[in-house]
């Protein structure tokens, strides 16, 4: 068991620390959701491999026909569900096992909340959860890598605290601008294809 004060470790690292294809994957995945560093990757993929560790597991024990293992996965695809990691409707074990990476990191409150325009960029989201500038309804949550549910998505907003609740607020402002020069961007030329 070991000793409470010291905490477990919550990811494993990589069998082979030096795979240049491995690192360049890795390094692509830190830029794109603005992680801090490799072990917040490593956490949602071990959070991802527990997860297809216990679908294999049911698979075979409601192949063995145990009736525990269908309220086991009942309880699984509910949680998922709720979670928004996987879809709403009739998921199944096969759409757990078909899980990635990214479906796990698009559900992290800097990746929400950069998706929803309160940020400029992922990094900056990031800031502003520590900071406590970003709340969850009426809840200020400073822990960037929080997995937000489905339900609790369009309650994100600027915490009642925040300075930066007020519309010309320079960040506020910066935003609209960004946001509005996307929209009169002229549109992409369509592809010239043979034919």
């Amino acid at each position: 068991m070991g000793d409470p004060k010291f905490l477990r470790r919550l990811y494993d690292t990589p069998k082979h620390p030096w795979e240049a294809a491995r690192m360049e994957e890795e390094r692509k995945l830190l830029k794109k959701y603005g992680l801090k560093n490799k072990r917040e990757l490593w956490k949602a993929q071990s959070v991802l491999r527990g997860f297809r560790r216990q679908a294999r597991d049911l698979q075979a024990r409601l192949r063995a026909g145990e009736p525990q293992a269908k309220l086991e996965t009942d309880g699984l695809l509910g949680r998922l569900t709720r979670l928004g990691v996987l879809p709403t409707g009739s998921p199944t074990l096969d759409d757990v096992l078909a899980l990635t990476t990214d479906d796990l990191l698009i559900r992290r409150f800097e990746w929400v909340a950069f998706t929803k325009g309160l940020a400029p960029t992922a990094w900056g989201a990031r800031q502003m959860i520590v900071h406590g500038h970003l709340s969850i309804g009426e809840h200020k949550v400073t822990r960037p890598g929080y997995l937000v549910p489905a339900a609790d998505e369009p309650m994100i907003n600027y915490a009642p605290t925040s300075p930066l609740l007020s519309d010309d607020h320079p960040i506020r402002v910066a935003l609209r601008e960004k946001m509005t020069s996307r929209s009169e961007a002229p549109p992409a030329p369509a592809p010239v294809g043979p034919g």
